[in-house]
């Protein structure tokens, strides 16, 4: 049957949701691997791990000073179509409060206007009216450019007919995003990418606008410069924590590549998630020379090809009953492969810091992070300790608002605990100070209370 999948209903249902034909087009490109029975995976037999790569210590005064003369010709670009649902938010995840009374968007914003450089993001629908409205708080954004472009959305396909599927209890779960590999093609769509170029922009630095430590780094940008490299992406040493996320690979020809680990074969999962064989991880931190990206966007006929990914899902994720559904994406950082030439550069974890739950949401509020005056969030110098260790009991913690509830004078002082780990309904009264190895259990049935000013170390039951 999938073999003699039609992509006439799929592409008659983009029409009617008036999608640009370049992404109909791009969606078939994928959808006829998927008919065809191909699934988008990346055996080990088929790459190599990467076993050296330059780091931030390599880059030389010479490219740093280029990196600030690149500066006018830069933009900071930013994903922001997530909302954060995985938090309980139901609007944008950059309008949360993450510090000191401010946004994600909040800080994002301050830098680029205390930088100088413009800043654009990629909203979902979802996102772009919550985040222009927050943006008109800062005029002097958004002169020259437009301050959003939109990504778009593809249809789930029925797993068994590879059709369209229908779900009219709520269609508009028929849909989902492509995944942030849409940004090339939506760069197009938009005529953004053609603006930047007649503007005189050359590079864009493009990042999660979860990740707090992902600054615009006159140093790297200069590294990316003095190179003329296509496409960079900065990646990190893998640690334990990080074996199931994508990792860096070559092909056999020495072609950088990224293996996400849907695109991982059952049969090599262990091998994907060797940290001492797979060294490197994608932190999603990408450098794009805006020429070369137009040129070869022309080359492949606006097509770039990257690597699919499929994952399969039901229609509504909440019913595991409902249809079951393929989703087609791509990931951004997957590109690597696309550009004959492009880079990697190993970069500290300090630029790397997404806040995903509520324990890394409680650490970044805490003492253990300031804020500069140049609004970026650094970790407090007075800190002699690893990186704190929080877990948070997920029946009470892991929705904003129910963290902001046990937590209402702010989170504790962490800058002197090495772990905390609590468990049960605690609520935390003002200037708590935890410190060392800090275990908080309530196993009463109703709540308890930390009291103000309280000064913990070990076991605390109330």
């Amino acid at each position: 049957m999938a073999a003699a999948a039609d992509f006439t209903p799929v592409a008659e249902r983009m029409r009617t949701a008036d999608l640009p034909e370049i992404v109909i087009r791009t969606f078939a490109h994928y959808f006829e691997q998927l008919a065809a029975g191909r699934k988008g995976l990346i055996p080990e037999t088929d790459i190599r791990p990467v076993s050296e790569l330059p780091g931030t210590e390599d880059i030389t005064p010479a490219e740093e000073e280029a990196g600030r003369g690149a500066l006018p010709h830069t933009i900071l670009l930013k994903l922001n179509g997530g909302l954060g649902t995985g938090m309980g938010l139901a609007r944008a995840k950059s309008l949360l409060t993450v510090k000191d009374g401010h946004t994600f968007l909040d800080i994002i914003a301050q830098q680029a206007a205390r930088g100088g450089v413009p800043l654009v993001l990629m909203n979902s629908f979802s996102t772009r009216d919550d985040t222009l409205a927050a943006l008109a708080a800062y005029p002097e954004l958004g002169r020259d450019l437009p301050l959003d472009f939109l990504q778009h959305k593809v249809p789930k396909l029925d797993a068994q007919t590879l059709r369209p599927v229908e779900w009219p209890d709520d269609p508009a779960l028929t849909w989902c995003p492509p995944g942030h590999g849409d940004i090339y093609t939506a760069l197009v769509t938009s005529g953004l990418l053609d603006q930047l170029l007649a503007a005189g922009y050359r590079t864009a630095f493009v990042s999660n606008s979860d990740n707090l430590g992902a600054v615009m780094d006159p140093a790297i940008l200069g590294y990316f410069v003095a190179r003329d490299l296509p496409f960079m992406m900065e990646v990190a040493d893998r640690a334990e924590a990080d074996k199931k996320g994508g990792h860096l690979a070559q092909s056999p020809a020495g072609q950088l590549l990224l293996r996400e680990s849907a695109q991982c074969p059952p049969a090599d999962v262990a091998t994907f998630q060797d940290i001492a064989r797979h060294r490197f991880f994608n932190t999603n931190n990408l450098w794009l020379n805006l020429p070369a990206l137009r040129a070869m966007l022309d080359q492949k006929d606006g097509i770039l090809g990257l690597p699919m990914i499929c994952n399969t899902k039901t229609v509504d994720p909440r019913d595991a009953a409902s249809t079951r559904v393929y989703q087609l994406e791509t990931a951004m950082g997957s590109a690597i492969e696309v550009f004959p030439g492009a880079g990697a550069l190993r970069i500290d974890k300090s630029r790397f810091a997404p806040i995903k739950n509520t324990n890394d949401l409680l650490d970044v509020r805490s003492d253990n992070y300031v804020l500069t005056d140049d609004f970026q969030v650094r970790a407090n110098p007075e800190r002699h300790l690893p990186r704190a260790v929080i877990d948070l009991d997920p029946r009470h913690y892991a929705f904003v608002d129910q963290l902001d509830a046990h937590f209402p004078w702010g989170a504790p002082s962490l800058v002197a605990c090495e772990r905390l780990s609590v468990r049960g309904d605690i609520v935390f009264g003002r200037d708590v100070v935890l410190s060392g190895v800090v275990e908080l259990r309530n196993e009463t049935g109703g709540p308890l209370t930390v009291p103000d000013g309280a000064r913990l170390t070990g076991v605390w039951t109330g």
